[in-house]
């Protein structure tokens, strides 16, 4: 599959199928895709705990529903806890000479004596503004996002949802106070169609980004669009016509009571 239509098809998959597990190589490859990913400082501060449903104890399970559509969590194979651990900005000189030394920061005669004399001192010097919500986040984000991309490439679906109780699934989970829990992933095999009804509403492309300054829309060119459409990155608007159908076949088929939103 390209990239275009991995991308394209990386909408959120609520629907999965509850008795197929997945194999753990396939949760291996995205935490591998997630590791390599860009983090300033090359501190690394994503982590995750990875839950399979068949084997966990039942009081992990306890720990990390969630009040929003549990369902999805209570009926996917894995779900994977994604927390930042600030701890790890502790570690930043370390990490700053480790790129050094790989070429991947500064260059010429100097730039050791310059990392050390400058720049670790600068970090140092605001360490406990690093560990703050912000750019760690951003950089986690990015990780995250390149495990979802790599459980599309792999045939799986996924779904990332927020924590009721951020605090209670970190300590029901016995991670380290440092840590801020992000967000919780389902992941398993779809059981929905690939196109979970359609592209989801999205606000108007002139509106989200600007050129040269906030108020001239980026310029969007339906050539362009048209190239993504064919690539299949850009689909056909949901609702798809037989969506309601389907998602009356799934709530009867997967055994979820109600409405689906709690």
């Amino acid at each position: 599959m390209e990239l275009r239509e991995v991308i394209g098809r990386r909408r959120s998959v609520r629907f999965l199928l509850p008795h197929r597990p997945v194999e753990p190589e396939k949760i291996q490859r995205m935490l591998e895709a997630a590791r390599i990913a860009s983090h300033w400082g090359n501190v690394q501060s994503l982590r995750a705990v990875v839950v399979f449903r068949d084997s966990a104890p039942q009081e992990v399970l306890d720990a990390i529903t969630a009040p929003i559509a549990g369902y999805q969590i209570r009926l996917a194979p894995v779900v994977i806890v994604w927390y930042l651990d600030t701890a790890a900005v502790d570690e930043q000189n370390d990490r700053l000479r480790e790129l050094l030394n790989a070429g991947a920061l500064g260059f010429g005669e100097g730039k050791r004596e310059a990392l050390e004399k400058q720049i670790i001192p600068f970090f140092t010097n605001i360490l406990p503004l690093l560990k703050q919500p912000g750019l760690s986040e951003v950089d986690c984000g990015q990780g995250i996002a390149q495990a979802t991309l790599m459980a599309f490439e792999q045939g799986l679906g996924t779904c990332c949802l927020g924590s009721g109780n951020s605090d209670k699934v970190r300590q029901n989970l016995g991670l380290p106070e440092t840590c801020r829990v992000l967000l919780l992933q389902t992941v398993g095999y779809p059981a929905e169609s690939p196109e979970a009804g359609g592209q989801r509403p999205r606000q108007p492309f002139e509106k989200l980004f600007h050129m040269n300054g906030y108020g001239t829309p980026f310029p969007r060119s339906p050539e362009v669009v048209a190239e993504l459409q064919a690539d299949r990155m850009l689909q056909d608007p949901a609702p798809l016509p037989w969506r309601e159908a389907e998602l009356d076949y799934l709530k009867n088929a997967l055994g979820i009571k109600g409405h689906g939103l709690v």
